[in-house]
């Protein structure tokens, strides 16, 4: 058990409440009014320092986390924020703003892209929260010292916003982040089938399966996927399936919306019989970041510096898709630094002593 550091000067955490004008009337009805952290190192309130711009950082939460939840006390381990103070005690971090989003969903969360099913959350970061730390805080005000890191989905928005919006970001760092769809999704899909299953129509007591339904061959919702929704909206508490559920519903709405279909999205999957339906799965691989670095390899190479990791027993199986990532990203001669680490997908801040230096350095 680590034993927490006491000597060492602590940093503030402030909050911040934004209106967007974004995420305002998204289809969800989640609130466009957002409560978020940030993190203000004991550097910015000395008086020598008075004048002095700090360097910025987003840290992305994971599915069903929040920038509220980053910044809790841990029992057992440091904190984000005691963990930042050490480093900087260290001297292994220059001193840092850290802005810690809310981006939760009634869908448990998003990939910090846009999607008309779920929100522009992609546009929410660069265009709105981007422009108001700096216009609120003593930040340092260009990409150039501006990064963004995150794990799990928060990673797999840090390397989506490395490839797409390279003019608001000079670094980014992934943890764990989604690649390499087939492994991380396709599998989770049997649960998913069977839990969604007890919300199918029933007759007498028995679930009809309509193996022929033209609507589950289109990846449209017979009625199970709503009835599921607002089941998971109305309770307490979520099971493990619930979860895993969602997750995928998330992922549907995130990389394959249709305001024209139910609920405003497509399943890549037969509801009944899980058979692949092609046209809708190839709007999932159009944001798999194994195939996006040659797309955006120019993007990628003006970054000061590209981080990823992963645990070598994801039970995700990310770590597959970490591979492959840094595999293309060496192919299109795009410098990075890719580490993989004896673990899981759980419990992986530690990976932070790692990957924060390393921003640092890039992005003073």
């Amino acid at each position: 058990m680590l034993k927490k550091s006491t000597n060492v000067k602590k940093g503030s955490i402030i909050f911040f409440e934004h209106t967007s004008k974004i995420l305002k009337d998204n289809l969800l009805g989640d609130p466009h009014i957002r409560t978020f952290p940030v993190y203000i190192p004991w550097q910015y309130h000395s008086a020598r320092n008075k004048n002095r711009k700090f360097p910025v950082l987003f840290d992305l939460a994971g599915f069903t986390g929040s920038g509220l939840g980053r910044v809790n006390w841990k029992n057992f381990e440091e904190s984000v924020p005691e963990r930042i103070d050490r480093l900087i005690h260290q001297q292994k971090l220059k001193p840092f703003i850290i802005v810690f989003p809310d981006c939760f969903t009634s869908l448990g969360g998003n990939q910090y892209i846009n999607s008309s099913a779920i929100g522009r959350y992609a546009d929410y970061l660069t265009l709105e929260l981007i422009p108001h730390i700096d216009s609120e805080l003593r930040s340092l005000a260009s990409r150039e010292h501006r990064g963004c890191l995150g794990k799990s989905s928060g990673g797999y928005g840090a390397l989506i916003h490395g490839m797409k919006y390279t003019k608001f970001w000079g670094a980014i760092s992934s943890h764990s982040g989604d690649a390499y769809f087939d492994f991380v999704y396709r599998t989770e899909w049997p649960q998913v089938m069977t839990h969604l299953q007890k919300f199918s129509y029933k007759t007498k007591g028995f679930s009809r399966l309509r193996v022929n339904n033209i609507k589950n061959s289109l990846g449209e919702d017979d009625g199970r996927v709503a009835r599921f929704l607002k089941y998971a909206q109305n309770q307490t508490a979520l099971s493990s399936p619930d979860i895993t559920a969602l997750m995928i519903l998330a992922m549907a709405a995130s990389y394959d919306p249709d305001t024209n279909a139910p609920n405003n999205f497509r399943l890549p999957f037969d509801l009944d019989t899980g058979e692949l339906i092609n046209d809708r799965w190839k709007q999932w691989l159009r944001h798999d970041p194994i195939f996006l670095v040659e797309k955006y390899q120019k993007n990628l190479k003006k970054l000061k510096g590209v981080y990823i990791d992963c645990g070598s027993r994801d039970q995700y199986h990310i770590h597959f898709g970490s591979r492959k990532v840094s595999h293309e990203l060496t192919k299109q001669n795009i410098q990075h630094l890719y580490q993989e680490f004896d673990g899981t997908h759980s419990g992986i801040d530690y990976r932070l002593d790692i990957s924060l230096p390393f921003l640092s350095k890039a992005l003073q």
